[in-house]
């Protein structure tokens, strides 16, 4: 062979390194490494330059004598002989090598077993850092949390093995974790943290079913009060514990101020056919009919009041057992409002009593029967009266079978049956749009969702005509003529239920032709706004037309599956709500206009009524933005539209204490205000005060002694309303244990209020 080729194939064989056999078969004997002490070289053949360019260089062997002796191939070699690439023995824990040269001997992973730890840390680390930014977000200032958004949305794809909709953006924490965690609960992590910054979550942190308060309690949502108050509470006290200390955190149900842990007292020993005399009978019934009718006209004023008067001019008379429980319950109704407005209480029967007969007489009748008007009044008036008493959770209860009952009949929808009178029809459409605003009432306070929705409605909006001119010949005509009723409604309020596009498309009835377009909007004008006379079914009119804005705001802000969007959407979205609202105050009648001063003392409960709704849509439609800011570490910059929604926010929840007088009045209270939900209205400026005097709001400006004015007018109120609530006197006692731990550098001296 030609010298070309370089070094003699022997002369590799003097390097001492081990050679590894790929090719060898576990079971079968593997060639022992080459000796090269016993391999004969013959290089007589070849002629080496004389000049000893290409001559062959001796390496020296390895003089340090060795104790051991290969034994053939180890399966896995020490990390020093690995990297030194020199044959390892392979004993444990040292090999013979480093045991000659005196080093540490240690044996690495294989690489699966890398892989698998790698993955581990790596998991780990998502979990840290999962928990990380789900702690810290709500108190990130404006542009972070904003930059937060903007690198989450470039850095996250979404991939096949989530199973969430592609418009929902997984975090990039997320986006290459390992296959064996749940998929569900990356998902749901993620919402949570993409809803964080919108105003409300997703997701609860209580165990309702945990002890008897939580149930009594219940899911409280985001758009209650309470929710508020919690947040405000629980974000204060850690704040001040710091972060080292952890504690276990209270449960809402610690600022639940109703009366839903105490049970109902139901008697055992009850007259069941008893009633009381016509004197006190003809009081209560007059109570109904002025505190509670105009608000919550579930029954039919003139048929009821045919019914009473036969009841008690012919003792003998038993009308059905469901009426008897109707009549019960509207005693049990006015005689909780007379005790409150301390009123005159003969010695007969108290509320409790009047409710008990009204339920044993209705005993299995909310669960087996099939629904009827009359049971639908029962299960309504039942509703309102827990309400009335504290018990919010069980008034939720039953507001929502009193709802399924009006469904079941079909109340929901706009009837076109021949054998029904446009009398009766309008009663029934009277009924549904009472549920309906009692239904958001109680929404609001529990934070839950609504239980009407405007997709499966077509009832149309109730005339606002009193009952005794249903006959009136142009009053008859809007109530029968869906069309004239269409152009009526347009012209007083615009609200979208007024004339729907679908209402719109429905064939006329025999009696609607022959009358062209122009003959009934000239009809319609004729009774239209301007020649109509304010009175109380004109004001539940525009009470329901507010309520239709409220429940929009509370799905568009509220709703968690409405959440996955970003705060730019919900800031613009809160500003077009409050416009809505403010155009509805535009349209107000001048004698139902609480904002401009009231002259003829007519419609005092109406003008009360309207004012507390309105200040209460405005606050929940507000509230996201007082809520953000209060979460930031630093206040925004001025000017921004978060900034100009919570300065407004504030001015509202004001506005609202300005209605009431500068001292407590209980006859003003239970006479003007709505008695049955004032408590709801009060907490709920209060709270967004209190929100904004300890958490945006330096000591010794003008805007805090401010604040603390309007909150020493709340707490005055709610110690006047103890007296009689005992709700009152709980929402006092929660305010007062606030600002006795956090309200003392704001001149508030608990113990002389205590």
């Amino acid at each position: 062979m030609s010298e070309n080729f370089g070094t003699p194939y022997s002369e590799y064989l003097n390097v001492d390194h081990e050679i590894n056999y790929d090719w060898a078969v576990p079971g079968y004997p593997q060639p022992s490494p080459f000796n090269v002490d016993t391999i004969p070289v013959d290089n007589s053949h070849r002629d080496y330059p004389s000049n000893g360019v290409n001559a062959k260089v001796a390496i020296p062997r390895n003089a340090q004598p060795s104790s051991w002796t290969s034994s053939g191939r180890v399966s896995r070699a020490c990390e020093n002989c690995r990297e030194q690439k020199a044959k390892c023995s392979g004993h444990r824990p040292t090999c013979h090598r480093c045991l000659d040269a005196g080093v540490p001997c240690s044996y690495g992973d294989r690489k699966k077993e890398k892989m698998v730890k790698q993955l581990n840390d790596l998991t780990t680390r998502v979990d840290t850092f999962d928990a990380l930014l789900r702690g810290i977000y709500p108190k990130l200032d404006a542009s972070s949390a904003q930059q937060v958004d903007q690198t989450l949305r470039e850095l996250n794809a979404p991939t096949p093995l989530t199973q969430v909709n592609p418009s929902t953006p997984i975090p990039a924490l997320f986006a290459n974790s390992s296959s064996h965690i749940n998929q569900s609960v990356l998902s749901s992590r993620a919402d949570a943290i993409v809803s964080i910054h919108s105003g409300t979550v997703d997701y609860t942190e209580e165990d309702f079913d945990h002890d008897e308060k939580l149930q009594a309690t219940g899911f409280v949502g985001e758009h209650s009060e309470m929710a508020w108050l919690y947040r405000l509470k629980r974000d204060i006290d850690q704040s001040l514990k710091g972060i080292k200390e952890t504690t276990e955190r209270p449960s809402i149900s610690s600022v639940n101020y109703f009366q839903d842990d105490s049970e109902l007292l139901f008697l055992d020993d009850i007259d069941l056919a008893r009633r009381p005399p016509q004197q006190i009978a003809n009081r209560l019934v007059e109570t109904y009919f002025h505190v509670v009718h105009p608000t919550f006209p579930i029954i039919g004023k003139a048929i009821f009041l045919n019914q009473y008067r036969s009841f008690y001019a012919n003792p003998n008379v038993r009308p059905g057992n469901r009426w008897i429980i109707v009549l019960n319950l509207v005693f049990a109704i006015a005689t909780r409002h007379s005790f409150l407005a301390d009123q005159p209480q003969p010695n007969y029967d108290d509320h409790q009593t009047y409710f008990t007969r009204a339920w044993k007489l209705n005993a299995g009748g909310v669960l087996l029967r099939h629904p009827d008007l009359q049971q639908t009044q029962v299960e309504g008036l039942a509703a309102f009266y827990l309400l009335s008493v504290g018990q919010v959770n069980r008034s939720w209860r039953l507001i929502g079978i009193a709802i399924r009952s009006a469904v079941t009949m079909g109340l929901n929808i706009r009837s076109e049956s021949e054998s029904i009178t446009h009398f009766s029809k309008e009663l029934r459409y009277r009924i549904w749009w009472a549920l309906f605003m009692l239904d958001i009432v109680i929404c609001e306070m529990t934070g839950r969702p609504p239980g009407t929705g405007d997709i499966f409605c077509s009832t149309p909006l109730p005339v606002p005509f009193a009952e005794v001119d249903f006959w009136d010949n142009r009053v008859a005509q809007v109530i029968t003529d869906q069309r004239t009723r269409d152009a009526f409604f347009t012209s007083l309020i615009s609200d979208v239920m007024a004339a729907s596009p679908k209402e719109s498309t429905v064939p006329s009835t025999p009696e609607q032709h022959g009358s062209g377009k122009g003959k009934q909007e000239g009809r319609a004008s004729q009774t239209g706004a301007g020649n109509l006379i304010p009175n109380s079914s004109l004001y539940f009119l525009y009470a329901v037309d507010l309520a239709h804005l409220l429940r929009e705001a509370i799905n568009t802000l509220y709703a968690p599956r409405a959440m996955r969007q970003s705060w730019h959407d919900i800031e613009t979205a809160i500003p077009m709500l409050n416009n809505h609202a403010d155009n509805w105050l535009s349209r107000l009648p001048a004698e139902f206009n609480f904002t401009t001063p009231d002259t003829t003392h007519q419609f005092l409960q109406q003008r009360a009524g309207l004012a507390f709704r309105f200040y209460a849509t405005k606050l929940i439609i507000l509230q996201p933005c007082i809520r953000r800011l209060s979460q930031q570490s630093e206040a925004s910059s001025p000017g921004t539209v978060c900034d100009e929604m919570a300065a407004l926010c504030v001015q509202m929840a004001g506005q609202m204490f300005e209605l009431l007088p500068e001292e407590p009045d209980s006859t003003w209270l239970y006479g003007v205000a709505p008695w049955w939900c004032i408590l709801h209205n009060i907490m709920q400026s209060t709270t967004i005060l209190l929100t904004e005097l300890l958490t945006r709001t330096h000591v010794g400006t003008a805007k805090a002694v401010d604040i603390t004015k309007k909150i020493n007018k709340a707490t005055r109120w709610l110690k006047e309303m103890s007296t009689k609530d005992l709700s009152s006197k709980r929402a006092w006692l929660v305010c007062m244990d606030l600002l006795s731990r956090h309200g003392s550098k704001f001149g508030f001296d608990v113990d002389t209020e205590l």
